[in-house]
């Protein structure tokens, strides 16, 4: 049990206090540890300094991914009942240290400790950072959780905006020396701690018993797929739910995260024997869009599950994607336009699909362990990480290999893309309310409210 400071009893609100201090809690953390994806900006240096090979160099970030799902996974349950102060210091801790220990291991040309540092310690500052908020977003903000987890996790998804033009700048004033380097990763370390510090002091959690003002539970159940009982993380993974939720986390991750990681050749590519290739800078811009559209997907289509509904939010993700995967095969390299709308699109949902599974769990799950139960689901996202870009890339080099170029080089890896989010449809159809057998003792008067009817959950 945690104590003192960091002690859940500590951070318990009174009832007058504001609850939108709470996402700037989140944000501080997430903008942060969504600097993972700004690991290329150190590539080059490393390469060239440590004489590291592509491979080498991806090292640190492939490893911070794992151990981001692992540590959200098997970290869940200490999150939920340390609280989420204790949660938000851990990643703090954490992610600041690893890039602390990288900076040594630039200085003594030990790559063994950038990758320890940045992908090992980092990544457990990853992982516990990333869950941190959720459990508290979602019950300061029942009456509208998809939008108050959007918002956190959209800063995830748009902390690179930020880490990689400062990364930059940093090893353009420090060099890309070994020193230089060591530097920019000890300053990151730095103004991350002092940063991700006012997620620790901001953080709050409700007083038993509070609600929004104007805000009737009972209501807000009307018509809806949602429970008002409770169901542990231990007891989550017993249920068919839990796993169909899984599938469709997990696919949608993958259709998207294959667009994102090889979208700069991809769109080169696709349009290589036309009469109009498309240029590096162009290419650029296309990540630079897919990213901002990747982060703004987080937090509004989120916010509008909270309006339509979960179920439905993600028949749009799943059957939307399929569609549109479908578009980039039939115009082939014959609009540009069209291609780059449909991908913007694509990474939207992307985006969202991480955003929105925290509400959806609550739906199903209650607010019990809903922190808990969110790690172990992260699962799918190590998997999604290995399963996308090895599909897209392994086709590509095939078909390459095969004398083939232009569209026809991801033709196959675009057909099992829409093949997987057919099947992440069609298990999203098959989630229905939990078995009241799961929920903790003393939930048995909280019912699920669902439009059973043609299936019309909202």
């Amino acid at each position: 049990m945690t104590v003192g400071f960091l002690s859940p009893s500590r951070i318990v609100a009174p009832h007058d206090w504001n609850r939108w201090l709470i996402p700037p809690a989140a944000l501080s953390v997430h903008l942060a540890i969504g600097q993972v994806y700004a690991w290329s900006v150190f590539k080059p240096p490393l390469e060239e300094t440590l004489g590291l090979s592509g491979t080498q160099s991806a090292l640190p970030f492939q490893l911070g991914i794992v151990v981001l799902g692992l540590s959200a996974a098997f970290g869940g349950t200490f999150v939920e009942r340390n609280g989420p102060r204790w949660a938000m210091f851990v990643s703090l801790v954490c992610f600041s240290s690893g890039f602390l220990v990288s900076a040594l291991g630039v200085v003594t040309k030990q790559y063994w400790l950038v990758v320890l540092g940045y992908g090992g310690i980092g990544g457990v500052g990853l992982g516990i950072g990333y869950i941190s908020p959720v459990s508290t977003l979602i019950k300061w903000f029942p009456d509208r959780p998809g939008m108050a987890t959007g918002i956190a996790i959209m800063g995830f998804g748009g902390g690179a905006l930020i880490a990689s033009p400062w990364s930059s700048q940093m090893l353009e004033s420090f060099g890309t020396s070994t020193g230089g380097i060591a530097m920019s990763f000890a300053m990151h370390g730095i103004v991350y701690a002092l940063f991700m510090s006012l997620g620790v002091l901001l953080v709050r959690l409700p007083a038993e018993g509070w609600k929004p003002k104007g805000w009737q539970p009972d209501k807000a159940t009307s018509g809806r797929m949602i429970t008002n009982a409770n169901v542990s993380a231990n007891n989550a993974i017993r249920t068919p739910q839990f796993w169909f939720l899984w599938i469709v986390l997990c696919f949608n991750v993958t259709a998207g995260i294959g667009i994102l990681e090889k979208a700069s050749p991809m769109i080169t590519d696709f349009f290589s024997n036309t009469e109009a290739p498309v240029t590096a800078a162009a290419a650029a811009g296309f990540v630079a869009m897919l990213s901002l559209t990747n982060m703004l997907g987080r937090f509004v289509w989120s916010s509008t599950s909270d309006i339509v509904g979960r179920k439905n939010i993600y028949r749009l993700y799943l059957g939307g994607g399929a569609l549109l995967y479908l578009t980039i095969l039939l115009i082939g390299d014959t609009s540009k336009m069209l291609f780059v709308v449909a991908a913007l699109v694509i990474l939207s949902f992307y985006g969202a699909g991480f955003a929105t599974v925290p509400a959806y769990l609550k739906d199903l799950f209650g607010t019990y362990q809903v922190g808990a139960i969110h790690g172990r689901l992260l699962t799918a996202w190590s998997v999604a990480g290995v399963l996308g870009p090895l599909i897209v890339n392994a086709v590509a080099d095939s078909q390459a290999a095969a004398g083939k170029s232009g569209p026809d080089l991801y033709t196959i890896s675009l057909f099992i893309m829409i093949g997987l989010l057919v099947i992440g449809f069609l298990s999203n159809e098959m989630i229905r309310p939990v078995n009241s057998k799961f929920h903790e003792p003393g939930d048995g008067a909280g019912q699920v409210a669902e439009r059973a009817e043609r299936g019309a959950e909202r």
